[in-house]
């Protein structure tokens, strides 16, 4: 990862627009999951929401109270691209498995090889959106070496959300001295973000 000291240089709208999107997206009212559909946009919903969010908050405690200005540095903005993407591309996978896995134990849902096909989808919807294709092949790699080990009955309790609260603080922009004092407030941010959806989708499965 390359390091960067945070210089203020300019406004970038369109980083603000996503930043207060995503967080306008949190609190829309909320549609029961009631079949595969519903299911699959919950978790790219969510998933992007919990990316976009916890990657701008991150940023912005780091920059201060001038975090909606950008830096005249594209290598930087390249790598925020880069970081939004490969952290969505894990908390896919996260929030994949542990519906499932939730489904699965406490509704008797059965049909647990949905998750490749909810996966693939989303994925594929995503490069109309910019999702660079080496993220999305490294993603699949990723996302089929942990299907082949998980156990369904326990996911959704042992620490479901891990893997993607640690590619936040792998992939986030922010010189490494700076991440390594920051490690246990980025993990717990992401986590604590991950608890509210977990109360959400608990909510929206019942009838």
């Amino acid at each position: 990862m390359l390091k960067y000291k945070l210089k203020i240089k300019d406004i970038k709208l369109e980083d603000i627009r996503v930043y207060l999107f995503a967080l306008f997206k949190g609190i829309l009212p909320k549609k029961k999951i009631k079949n595969i559909e519903d299911l699959t946009s919950f978790i790219q919903t969510k998933s992007a929401w919990v990316s976009q969010v916890t990657l701008y908050n991150y940023l912005k405690t780091r920059m201060g109270t001038k975090w909606v200005l950008h830096f005249d540095d594209e290598i930087f903005l390249a790598s925020i691209n880069k970081a939004k993407w490969n952290i969505y591309s894990i908390s896919l996978q996260d929030l994949t498995f542990y519906s499932l896995s939730y489904l699965s134990v406490f509704c008797n849902y059965k049909d647990i090889n949905k998750a490749n096909e909810i996966y693939d989808e989303i994925l594929t919807k995503e490069t109309k959106n910019g999702m660079p294709e080496e993220i999305i092949l490294q993603a699949k790699e990723k996302f089929a070496e942990r299907l082949q080990k998980i156990d369904w009955n326990t996911y959704y309790k042992s620490w479901p959300f891990n893997e993607s609260a640690l590619t936040l603080y792998k992939w986030a922009p922010v010189a490494e001295e700076l991440k390594t004092l920051d490690r246990k407030i980025v993990l717990n941010s992401m986590i604590l973000k991950w608890d509210n959806i977990k109360d959400e989708f608990q909510k929206l499965i019942k009838i």
